[in-house]
């Protein structure tokens, strides 16, 4: 009977993960356990309409400095915030490869956040995370995470994939938490490019 317990709770375990998406919780409390660096500084100034653009400096897995200006290279950035432990992130990759190919630069890209790989990792990490995109064709800029990061665009994410819609003066437009295929991020995409 005990184990027939242990079985069913682990099932629901996996079930409940599979259909909320990933939890990511650990780097999350690591970032979160520091103190801000001078508050006033860092916040960005809001528009007039109450929204802040979102600002950040980060490196993506190739050691490359990426910052918040990224956004206004083109019209919208599909910001894809995933795990390596998470299998829908990973199962929705390849579709998102292909997607990060079939529209001009200046109309659409994407750029992934590995959220559970901080800057700095060791370089077995790194290889892990690079042999992953290599993998599911995901070849398009993946950051990872950092405290500037973090701050400017993660605060509020309880599970992965999540994603953000961002527009060229690097304000969000949308947010969609879990995965999807890709005909669905599709029409989200082509509905935003119409606006």
């Amino acid at each position: 009977m005990r184990k027939m317990y242990t079985c069913c709770a682990s099932l629901l375990s996996v079930s409940i993960l599979l259909l909320s998406g990933c939890a990511d919780t650990a780097v999350r409390e690591d970032i979160e356990s520091r103190p801000a660096q001078e508050a006033e500084n860092t916040l960005p100034p809001e528009d007039g309409d109450g929204t802040a653009p979102i600002v950040f400096e980060a490196h993506d897995t190739e050691g490359n400095a990426v910052s918040s200006e990224i956004f206004s290279e083109t019209k919208l950035t599909m910001v894809n915030v995933w795990a390596t432990y998470c299998n829908p992130c990973l199962r929705e990759m390849p579709g998102l490869g292909e997607l990060a190919g079939e529209y001009a630069s200046d109309e659409f890209r994407i750029v992934g956040v590995v959220s559970d790989v901080v800057e700095g990792s060791d370089q077995k990490t790194l290889d892990y995370v690079t042999d992953l995109v290599e993998q599911t064709s995901a070849d398009y800029t993946h950051l990872l995470l950092n405290e500037s990061l973090y701050r400017a665009l993660l605060t509020d994410v309880s599970a992965v994939p999540t994603t953000f819609f961002i527009d060229e003066d690097g304000v969000i437009l949308d947010t969609v938490v879990g995965s999807m295929d890709k005909s669905m991020w599709e029409e989200k995409i082509n509905g935003l490019l119409e606006k």
